[in-house]
């Protein structure tokens, strides 16, 4: 388990965990101001599920079994696919998939669903799905092939990271920003207020 710089003393407030390996994850986490540590257990991430549905389920498979390692704690938990015509497309195997994705993105809208969920030191669960459109512009063959030679689609759901390079290629965005980089803030406030940690203004 790693700590997270910010980690302080919370008195007797619960601690807050994040079950998830992500650099992204932790650095948006960091922005809501709460003392965290990061443990993120190996699951099973298959699931057969529609995309809204199996990232609520694995954000859900995620969250208990980090808790179960720390009962008594609060455990965040979060889980993003890409979907376009609800084929969910996760993080690209080789450069052939990247490219598959991103040659299916090129031109047209699709969605990016997160789901998270949060189990609280009583061990009630609290969890939600966020959900944006996102448009692409119109990608040449050599254009996704330079931006596949960045290396930067290499550990994203669907191929791109809107935060960085790909962003050129982002038509338009109709809903949250911070959902598409892999942990929608406005919702994960809500969760870990509804678990009774003092965020921002509570």
């Amino acid at each position: 388990m790693t700590s997270c710089k910010q980690l302080a003393s919370c008195g007797s407030t619960p601690a807050l965990i994040l079950a998830s390996a992500s650099p992204r994850r932790r650095e948006l986490l960091a922005l809501i101001g709460l003392p965290f540590t990061v443990d993120a257990p190996e699951v099973d991430e298959t699931c057969d599920l529609p995309p809204k549905e199996a990232v609520l389920a694995l954000s859900r498979r995620k969250a208990l079994a980090a808790a179960k390692l720390h009962p008594g704690q609060v455990v965040l938990a979060a889980d993003t696919l890409v979907a376009v015509d609800n084929i969910a497309l996760g993080k690209p195997t080789d450069e052939s998939d990247a490219f598959r994705m991103l040659k299916m993105l090129s031109g047209r809208g699709h969605q990016v669903y997160t789901g998270v969920c949060c189990v609280d030191s009583e061990g009630t669960l609290h969890e939600g799905v966020d959900e944006t459109h996102v448009h692409f512009c119109p990608m040449t063959d050599e254009e996704i092939l330079a931006y596949i030679a960045t290396k930067e689609p290499n550990d994203k759901a669907g191929s791109y990271a809107v935060q960085g390079i790909a962003g050129q290629w982002i038509d338009r965005l109709e809903g949250s920003h911070t959902n598409v980089i892999g942990l929608p803030l406005s919702l994960t406030r809500q969760l870990l207020a509804a678990c009774h940690l003092p965020v921002m203004g509570t």
